[in-house]
């Protein structure tokens, strides 16, 4: 009456096996198709779509970024300048 769970008689994923034996079966696609100047067009022509999508910043978002990566660099500078100065001390103080 009622099948037994984890029946074998339909595929699980979905598909029959035909349709997964052909795109294993298929190998390069469009890419196999192309000389080596069609790919490197392809490739330029897909970083400009993408370009195309980025947000740019403005002037005045750009200058506040850098001013915040400089003065970031500059207080971790300051901070490797100081433990390697102690360490320059310990070592000096251990070692003679």
């Amino acid at each position: 009456m009622t099948e037994a769970l984890g029946s074998t008689a339909t595929p699980e994923s979905g598909r029959p096996e035909d349709e997964e034996t052909t795109k294993r079966g298929r190998r390069g696609g469009k890419r196999a198709k192309k000389g080596p100047f069609g790919r490197l067009a392809l490739f330029y022509r897909q970083i400009i779509a993408e370009l195309r999508k980025v947000v740019w910043p403005t002037r005045s978002q750009l200058s506040t970024y850098t001013s915040v990566v400089i003065v970031f660099v500059v207080i971790m500078i300051g901070i490797v300048t100081v433990i390697d100065y102690g360490f320059n001390n310990a070592i000096k103080y251990v070692f003679g």
